[in-house]
């Protein structure tokens, strides 16, 4: 949810509001949040040429200051003490120290939200089952340009790794 992308997309602002009650259960809840961004550094020297998306990403940011592009969306900012993990790639894992992360705090159990459903979530929805989590997926916290796209992958494959979820229905299920 950082801001320059839910700025980008019509959809994404009902998705960060979801995204907001969803973490502040999970606060009261003394649920962990964690959050990751995607970031570079200055002139992207992680973003090779043979890389289709992330080369146009270059393209388009490249006046844009790296800090200011993982500015997370203010709404929905970190708290003193909560992790920020800045990853490399569309996956929350690769290129990150995510991880490490979970393996020191003993968790075992992913819960997802994020833009776009078909990017990040779908990719980390993905390496996370890989990696043996247990995974939930907020469907009205996750956003896609492209709203059929979006539909089929909360309803037809990624039930197939994850239990998918309104955040109401998510924190029903915890209380």
């Amino acid at each position: 949810m950082q801001a320059a992308l839910v700025a980008s997309m019509p959809a994404a602002s009902e998705a960060a509001d979801n995204v907001a009650k969803a973490i502040a259960f999970a606060r009261g809840a003394d649920i962990p949040v964690i959050y990751v961004t995607v970031g570079f550094r200055a002139g992207f020297p992680e973003i090779s040429p043979n890389n289709k998306s992330f080369t146009a990403f270059k393209e388009n940011l490249s006046d844009t200051k790296p800090e200011e592009f993982t500015r997370i969306e203010p709404s929905l900012a970190s708290q003193p003490g909560e992790v920020v993990v800045t990853k490399r790639r569309i996956s929350a894992f690769t290129g990150s120290d995510l991880e490490v992360i979970l393996r020191a705090r003993g968790i075992q159990h992913l819960v997802l939200t994020g833009i776009a459903t078909s990017g990040v979530v779908l990719s980390t929805v993905r390496e996370a089952a890989d990696k043996d989590y247990r995974i939930t997926v907020l469907a009205d916290c996750c956003a896609d340009r492209d709203e059929e796209v979006h539909r089929v992958l909360v309803t037809k494959i990624f039930p197939r790794q994850a239990s998918v979820l309104t955040a109401a229905e998510w924190s029903q299920a915890i209380n």
